[in-house]
C-alpha cells in the first residue's frame, strides 16, 4: 500500500502520499533523494501553492506545477503509486495539462 494511507485525523479518510515519493515513482528524477532536492529548491507547486516540504501529502486530482529540465510541466494527480515501475506505468500516475505549444517553442 503506498506511503500514507489513510492517516490523519477525524475526516481526512482521503488516500496520500509524500511527494518525493509520488514524484520517484513518477519518474521525475533518478533518485528519491534528488526528487526532495527539487522539491526543497522550489521547483514544485502543488494546486499553485508553493512547496517546499517533500513530506507534503499529495492525493488524486492534485495539480502540479513543476520545472523538469528547464521546463514547466503541468501534471493533475490520476492515482498513487505502489512501486517505481517502468515509464508506461509511470506515465499512467498522471495526465499531462501543459500547453502542447511550449513544446514547439523548444
Amino acid at each position: 500500500m503506498p506511503e500514507g494511507g489513510a492517516e490523519g485525523g477525524p475526516g481526512e479518510g482521503d488516500t496520500w502520499q509524500r511527494l518525493d515519493l509520488w514524484l520517484w515513482c513518477a519518474r521525475v528524477a533518478k533518485t528519491r533523494a534528488e526528487c526532495a532536492r527539487q522539491v526543497s529548491a522550489g521547483r514544485v507547486r502543488i494546486n499553485r501553492q508553493p512547496t517546499e516540504k517533500p513530506h507534503a501529502k499529495l492525493r488524486c486530482g492534485d495539480v502540479l506545477t513543476l520545472t523538469i529540465a528547464g521546463r514547466v510541466r503541468v501534471w493533475r494527480v490520476r492515482a498513487m503509486a505502489a512501486r517505481r515501475g517502468p515509464p508506461a506505468e509511470a506515465r499512467d500516475l498522471y495526465e499531462d495539462l501543459s500547453d502542447p505549444a511550449d513544446e514547439n517553442r523548444a
